[in-house]
């Protein structure tokens, strides 16, 4: 049956899931936090080794040996018999334990897990040295904390699976102990009720945790996928303006090839063929770039007007000034020639920046100026601060476009806050080829 099938699988996911937990809680292998780096890491160690050192003394002060009974002398005692009670100093047994109970927490930040088995460890055997504990269980408050710490620790790092088998293997050895020395079952029970809470809210904490980490990377790698998205999108809106620009330029020479024969009549032969040959060439490549042109358009109609040069930009800035925009153009009255790719490039740019500046910065005066010599094209569009922004300031891909534009062409373009509040963008558009 369905039901059945889809049953099965779960528990087959789940009982390999505890395995996979038991073997890391066993046998596994202590992976470096992400913050485990300099400075954060000397600062982890300073911090941990003082407290193991603050935690080590305060054992020592919690743990003596049992007491002897020393007779007194009759002339100091009141009553008969009268005893002294002599406490000897710790064993070196007692010693190591003291450093054995306090030492994972010492390895808490980097080895969460060698640091529970440890404490595990001295769990389970702590109670075979001879000697007392203030309170009069097999163990010390200090020892538990640190137990207590690194299970809270290790539990965070690594998730359910480890975080559970590691409570139900820390009952085991209170449960032995108290069982063999106490009667009564209430200590083992609230010390099993809290343990479990703590391991209740242990669980909880990792779990948000961790989902909100799964939710961030999602998120990282959805911005990532969206701007991959709009540098492809804007590589097809250049490859079809750029195919435009390249398809005018072949219809000129296949128009030229065809006509030449008539503009001079005096060619001989072999020229008018060579003409014919270069006219047939050329549309076969026109036709070629047709079918390209379907493959880039292949979602919306093919534009009939022709791409946009230099001298479209005093238009361009007339229609931004009947939107509202406070533009201020400054561009040499005739521009010298300038290739039609580059030429695009440069009204594509400033066209953009005035976008930008109406958009994120309404009301702002802006200043465009293009100039250009024997070697580039230069552009600057600059706005100051304006009101607040018409979209909440949510990013766009305008400035992407515009990289992508300008790399095409090995040239550079800087985009950036002014000194004096607003925004500017400079581009750099070389007009030789460039390696």
């Amino acid at each position: 049956m369905p039901g059945t099938e889809l049953a099965a699988s779960r528990t087959r996911v789940v009982v390999r899931g505890a395995r996979r937990g038991l073997i890391q809680v066993l046998a596994g292998r202590d992976a470096p936090p992400a913050w485990w780096h300099p400075p954060w890491r000397s600062r982890a160690y300073i911090a941990l080794g003082l407290a193991t050192l603050v935690l080590s003394v305060a054992n020592l002060a919690s743990l003596h040996s049992q007491p002897t009974a020393t007779p007194a002398p009759p002339s100091t005692c009141r009553a008969s018999p009268c005893h002294y009670l002599h406490y000897p100093p710790l064993s070196i047994g007692q010693l190591l334990l003291v450093v054995a109970i306090a030492t994972p927490l010492l390895l808490a930040a980097r080895y969460p897990l060698l640091g529970w088995r440890l404490g595990w460890l001295a769990l389970l055997l702590a109670p075979l040295v001879p000697g007392e504990w203030r309170g009069g269980w097999p163990w010390g408050p200090g020892q538990l904390l640190v137990l207590l710490a690194v299970f809270c620790v290790a539990g965070v790092r690594y998730g359910r699976p480890v975080l559970w088998w590691m409570w139900a293997l820390t009952l085991i050895p209170g449960w032995i102990w108290f069982a063999l020395d106490l009667a009564d079952l209430n200590g083992p029970l609230v010390a099993t009720i809290v343990f479990t809470v703590a391991t209740i809210a242990v669980d909880s904490i990792s779990s948000g945790w961790r989902t909100q980490r799964a939710l961030a990377a999602q998120t990282r790698r959805t911005e990532l996928e969206r701007a991959r998205s709009a540098v492809l999108e804007e590589r097809t809106r250049i490859a079809r303006e750029l195919h435009d620009v390249v398809a005018h330029h072949m219809s000129l020479i296949a128009v030229r090839a065809e006509t030449a024969p008539y503009r001079l009549p005096d060619l001989p032969e072999p020229v008018r063929a060579e003409f014919g040959s270069l006219s047939a060439v050329a549309r076969e490549a026109l036709t070629e770039m047709r079918q390209l042109l379907g493959v880039l358009r292949h979602d919306e109609p093919a534009g009939l007007a022709p791409q946009p040069q230099l001298s479209d930009l005093p238009a361009l800035v007339d229609a931004a000034r009947q939107s509202g925009v406070a533009v201020e153009l400054s561009m040499p009255s005739a521009p010298g020639p300038v290739p039609s790719g580059v030429a695009l490039c440069a009204y594509r740019i400033v066209q953009e920046a005035l976008s930008n500046a109406s958009r994120h910065a309404p009301g702002a005066a802006v200043t465009v100026s293009v100039d250009h010599d024997a070697a580039a094209v230069l552009l600057r569009v600059a706005n100051g601060p304006g009101g607040p922004a018409r979209n909440g300031h949510q990013p766009g891909h305008g400035l992407t476009g515009m990289r992508e534009r300008v790399a095409l062409l090995g040239g550079s373009l800087s985009a950036g806050a002014a000194p004096g509040g607003g925004f500017v963008v400079s581009a750099v558009l070389p007009l030789t080829e460039t390696t």
